[in-house]
């Protein structure tokens, strides 16, 4: 796996050959938005003041991809919806925001949750870059049929279309801790190989 340092006034050669010219705005825009989205998820939460079951996960998620799919308009770029979920797409890089963690952690101990949508997994074996060995994954609870499902490429976002993970951890009290972008392959037991990754600053919390 490579892994370097985001800096937005220096795009890396993999963020450029991937969104060409908006490889700069991009990653300076990614962790305002994010920034942005846990301000609205944290006010949410004050609102709803409840100790347990806050609504913040949700809310934050939510906001996060709205903001995503408002920054990709705002750059002349599209919009795409997938079952019900806009998906900001650049350059033909769909991206794929998730918080895996909601305290501080490796981005190698990021998992995909056991009740993940086929939404979520057909995006990543079908859009996702293929696992480095280059094997014939076969998932053994799957038919053939399924297996070929689960593999084929969303209409919607286009068979050329590739997916950029932009991966976080978060929680209510200290915001976003740590982001990552890059591309990552889902493996049977849900956990991630990444081809290469990068680590983007974090944008402060903007004012209520």
């Amino acid at each position: 796996m490579s892994v370097s340092s985001g800096n937005p006034s220096a795009p890396s050669g993999w963020a450029i050959q991937r969104f060409g010219q908006q490889a700069g705005p991009l990653a300076g825009a990614l962790p305002v938005q994010l920034a942005k989205a846990h301000a609205k998820a944290h006010a949410t939460h004050l609102t709803a003041g409840l100790k347990k079951r806050s609504p913040y996960g949700l809310t934050l998620a939510q906001a996060v991809r709205e903001n995503l799919a408002d920054m990709a308009r705002e750059l002349g770029e599209s919009v795409r919806d997938v079952r019900g979920y806009e998906y900001a797409v650049i350059n033909e890089h769909a991206l794929f925001p998730y918080r895996y963690a909601d305290r501080p952690r490796a981005l190698d101990r990021a998992r995909l949750p056991s009740n993940a949508s086929p939404t979520r997994r057909r995006l990543f074996r079908a859009h996702g870059p293929q696992s480095p060995e280059r094997l014939f994954e076969l998932d053994d609870d799957l038919t053939t049929d399924e297996y070929v499902e689960l593999h084929e490429a969303f209409e919607e976002l286009g068979a050329s279309t590739k997916l950029v993970c932009v991966f976080f951890t978060a929680d209510v009290e200290d915001g976003i801790h740590v982001i990552h972008w890059g591309e990552a392959h889902l493996e049977p037991d849900r956990t991630f190989t990444w081809p290469h990754s990068e680590q983007l600053p974090v944008a402060p919390v903007p004012l209520e």
